[in-house]
């Protein structure tokens, strides 16, 4: 049978999925964590702790005050040392909330049992703040706010929810790890979120590099009314919104426009996970699963790890000190991820992974004349031309970016992934489209 895919563009990349057979672990916790206070889109959460001050586990250290923004809680218990300036994974100072450990006290309110809770007795409103109070956002990598997809506006409806499990970026492993080792908390969470949406569909989108996943998944969903696994053929950026939904419901998300328009809603199977633990648990979202990785390490893993935990302890519990070899470390994977300055950097609510690179790796090639062939076009999941936009925005156009569709440039790196010249197409590309928002901005506040 042929699997289901989107019908344009794409690339295959080395997979590297070498971690996939290694169950997740729980991470040590450091004397000292660093959580930050803008783990998601839209505006920082506001510090609601001050120096001096002792949280345990779960405990809100954060609030998100804006429409589109979320909570943070502390992922340890301790005493707040400081609220200063952090560096991020993009390599810029922000506000963080540093804390010393002293033990591992929880929130007493939080059911930290392992006993699964499939009864869903919450309410659609109910459900709806219990995510956001969790300050639940999605975990692919995009980090919007979760609570906020199902806010619907007036006149707007889904009739399905999607469940992204596809994974597509090279090397990481985690959300694979989760579907094999909490198939039963994720499919609640399904549940959960069907409710929020009010309706009864939902899909699961997986890639076919993942056999053992799309067997868990589809044997326990089978008792489950309106839950259907799909695999779909192994083509990067599958796990792309737009794609994904094409891919699953021949649906096509216009222009400017949300998957809300097209009658669904789409989240990351973490996510599933993370509301299922919100709504049944009283759990915050206060760590993740993590992939630490890396062809020429000597060992790797699947790490539970809390936030605010620097990554150098994914290293330290594998027991790994010699980084010599190592020319790049990558937060997220190679095609999409961000070459981060070290692993100093702290473990955020975003982080799906964390790819080492050896020197042959991380070597860019020396960039060439474009040769004119096309292969980026042929590449491009949403029928752009890189090749336009690069030069465009080189010359500083954005206008004549806006109009070759800079603003619709879902930034998977497949042009320049397969360009012959080693053209740095998409770095350019999101020059082009960060102005292009600017200019977007400047024109609403007129």
């Amino acid at each position: 049978m042929r699997m289901k895919t989107f019908p344009k563009g794409g690339v295959h990349p080395p997979e590297n999925k070498i971690s996939a057979g290694m169950p997740i672990q729980v991470l040590s916790i450091p004397s000292r964590v660093q959580i930050h206070l803008g783990q998601h889109l839209g505006a920082p959460a506001v510090p609601v702790v001050e120096k001096g001050d002792r949280v345990r586990v779960g405990t809100r250290i954060g609030e998100g005050r804006s429409f589109i923004s979320a909570h943070v809680h502390a992922s340890v218990s301790g005493k707040v040392v400081k609220i200063d300036d952090v560096i991020d994974a993009s390599g810029y100072r922000r506000p963080a909330v540093v804390i010393d450990v002293d033990g591992d006290e929880w929130e007493p309110g939080i059911d930290r049992s392992t006993e699964l809770v499939p009864e869903i007795k919450a309410d659609r409103e109910t459900i709806v703040e219990r995510i956001k109070a969790a300050g639940v956002v999605g975990l692919g990598g995009a980090c919007f706010p979760t609570h906020v997809k199902y806010m619907f506006p007036e006149g707007k409806q889904a009739d399905t929810v999607i469940i992204n499990a596809v994974e597509c970026e090279p090397y990481l492993t985690s959300d694979h790890r989760l579907m094999l080792e909490k198939a039963d908390e994720i499919l609640v969470g399904v549940q959960i979120l069907m409710k929020a949406a009010q309706v009864e569909r939902a899909l699961i989108g997986i890639e076919a590099n993942k056999p053992d996943a799309i067997e868990v998944m589809s044997r326990k969903a089978r008792s489950l009314p309106g839950i259907e696994v799909v695999p779909l053929k192994v083509q990067y950026p599958q796990g792309a919104e737009k794609q994904l939904i094409k891919a699953l419901l021949n649906r096509e998300v216009p222009s400017g426009r949300l998957p809300l328009d097209v009658g669904c809603v789409v989240n990351n199977v973490g996510t599933a996970l993370a509301v299922y633990e919100a709504v049944q648990k009283n759990k915050p979202l206060m760590e993740r699963v993590v992939t630490f990785t890396g062809l020429h390490l000597p060992a790797m893993g699947n790490f539970l790890a809390r936030l605010g935990v620097p990554a150098s302890q994914m290293a330290a519990d594998l027991g790994i000190a010699d980084f010599e070899a190592t020319a790049k470390v990558i937060s997220g994977g190679p095609m999409m991820g961000k070459a981060i300055c070290g692993l100093d950097v702290p473990v955020t609510k975003g982080t799906s992974g964390i790819v080492l690179l050896a020197e042959q790796a991380a070597r860019r090639p020396a960039v060439q004349n474009c040769i004119r062939c096309g292969r980026c076009v042929t590449a491009c999941p949403m029928g752009l031309e890189p090749w336009l936009l690069e030069k465009l925005s080189q010359l500083d156009r954005f206008e004549d970016c806006e109009a070759a569709g800079a603003a619709d440039c879902i930034e998977c790196g497949s042009c320049s992934f397969i360009c012959p010249s080693s053209r740095p197409l998409l770095d350019y590309i999101r020059h082009g489209k960060a102005n292009v928002m600017r200019i977007r901005a400047q024109r609403r506040q007129k």
